[in-house]
């Protein structure tokens, strides 16, 4: 967890301080992924169990809650989030030979489950051991399976006294809408793109306006990208998606076959984005570098085909972690995308 807040965060950080007099048992806090909703929940919730709260509302970072709560084992403190997550915390410390067996041997699951939120049960019938608040935090919420959100909206239905949930979502259309109504909901804005511009200069990253721009402007996700190592991946697609044709999907999805797919479709979402944008109004969000093609593309383009490619884009999404022939999936997503072009 970061220390502070980030630079954006300020005034969603002042608006919250209005909510502390008369807290609701549960809060959403909800925005585009990439902007630090996490971060700030965890900020918060480290807060609400500090014994020396500071006048502006942030922790004090000395007295025993705050140490424990560093350390990651306060005793009034639970986080609930998918084990793919953990799995990436447990990745960058040092681990033992053992665990890194145990991380292969099975895929870490990105869903919160069941016996996740029922594990919160012990936990909330037993006294608090300070300040008597319990803080629960969990994100993102739209990562709980259908069991784990049922078992959740019990809980948000007959809240336990005492108890204090803290949510984040990346996408509020995806959570049950009972879950939403029992909610109190929070919005974490987008920064400027001069404020994430600034930040992303401040961590040392180079060619930082491209990577903020292909990340649709959230700073945290443009961060992670550039340290992930795809951006030669990411260009031979750009280069296929500039100038498509057979011969180039073929040759690109052999290439790219053992490179994650996920980022390649989210790529294509985006390209497809700005080829819409630029046939309706002359605008560019994710790629200003590739207008040239970008306005040819759309120049001659079809709308009705063009809504038919970013339509079969979303559909690859949400099955391009598990597809049974990585280059059966890049070929039929390239050379439909070519068909689409003609």
């Amino acid at each position: 967890m970061t220390s502070s807040l980030y630079p954006w965060q300020q005034d969603a950080w002042q608006q919250l301080q209005a909510l502390r007099p008369r807290m609701p048992h549960a809060i959403l806090f909800h925005g585009a992924q990439g902007i630090g909703k996490a971060d700030f929940i965890e900020h918060f919730a480290q807060a609400l169990l500090c014994e020396d709260v500071r006048a502006d509302g942030h922790a004090c970072g000395a007295c025993a809650s705050c140490g424990w709560f560093s350390q990651g084992n306060h005793p009034d403190y639970r986080r609930v989030r998918p084990e793919a997550l953990e799995d990436e915390v447990a990745d960058d410390g040092e681990e033992g030979d053992g665990a890194k067996k145990s991380a292969k041997t099975k895929t870490p699951s990105k869903d919160i489950k069941i016996e996740q939120i029922r594990n919160l049960a012990d936990f909330m019938n037993i006294s608090t051991h300070r300040q008597g608040l319990r803080v629960v935090v969990l994100y993102p919420a739209e990562a709980l399976n259908t069991p784990a959100s049922n078992a959740l909206l019990k809980t948000l239905e007959e809240p336990p006294p005492g108890t204090l949930f803290l949510l984040a979502s990346n996408s509020l259309d995806r959570l049950l809408p009972t879950i939403l109504s029992r909610c109190r909901k929070f919005a974490l804005p987008m920064p400027s793109h001069e404020q994430a511009l600034t930040w992303l200069k401040q961590q040392g990253l180079n060619d930082a306006d491209s990577w903020l721009r292909e990340q649709g402007g959230a700073p945290l996700a443009a961060l992670a990208q550039s340290e992930s190592g795809g951006r030669e991946e990411t260009e031979q697609l750009l280069q296929v998606l500039a100038n498509p044709g057979v011969e180039a999907a073929l040759k690109a999805a052999d290439k790219l076959q053992k490179s994650p797919l996920a980022p390649l479709v989210a790529s294509l979402q985006r390209w497809l984005y700005d080829v819409f944008s630029v046939k309706l109004s002359g605008t560019i969000r994710y790629y200003p570098r590739h207008r040239r093609e970008l306005e040819a593309l759309a120049g001659r383009i079809n709308v009705s085909r063009l809504m038919a490619a970013i339509k079969a884009a979303n559909e690859r999404r949400a099955i391009a972690e598990h597809p049974l022939s990585p280059k059966l999936f890049l070929e039929d997503m390239l050379l439909d995308y070519a068909s689409s072009c003609q």
